[in-house]
């Protein structure tokens, strides 16, 4: 099964789900900083969450508890540029410990994750929102949406963005 964005709307199975997307829209062309949702199919990744503020997940997918030093790299001069890593690397990322929500849950889209290309665009989540404000490159939604899709996704889901 698949994950359906389109615009700011998110379809899975029978369920329909407000969501937002880049400042910029979509975009085949992705670029590091651009502000646009890449269009595409990609798989995603295990089910990062805060074991402090979360108690419980109902998911068949892989859980990982983050960490205060958690954080994607987004550092087109670094090596790990597009992977997790230790904030105490001092390199330039998207921090996953933060004191707003929206990183309370988040699934990685593994966009530029296999054959990495520096600048083509890191850290591409689906994670939460609470007023549907636009991303700056992510698909995002309310906590009782996820909680939802959780319930439903696996591990050989898909997400396509259109």
């Amino acid at each position: 099964m698949k994950i359906f964005v389109k615009n700011n709307t998110l379809l899975f199975d029978d369920f329909k789900f407000k969501c937002s997307i880049g400042k910029y829209g979509t975009t085949s062309k992705k670029v590091e900083g651009d502000k646009k949702t890449p269009k595409g199919i990609y798989s995603i990744g295990p089910v990062y969450f805060r074991k402090d503020k979360i108690s419980k997940l109902l998911t068949s997918l892989e859980l990982i508890s983050i960490k205060k030093n958690m954080g994607w790299c987004n550092d087109v001069k670094s090596k790990f540029y597009n992977k997790i890593i230790d904030t105490r690397k001092k390199l330039q990322c998207e921090k996953l410990y933060k004191k707003i929500s929206n990183y309370d849950i988040l699934i990685p889209i593994h966009y530029n994750t296999k054959k990495i290309k520096k600048g083509k665009g890191s850290a591409i989540f689906l994670h939460l929102t609470n007023d549907y404000r636009s991303t700056l490159g992510c698909v995002a939604v309310k906590k009782k949406d996820m909680l939802v899709l959780l319930k439903l996704i696996r591990k050989n889901t898909k997400i396509k963005i259109i």
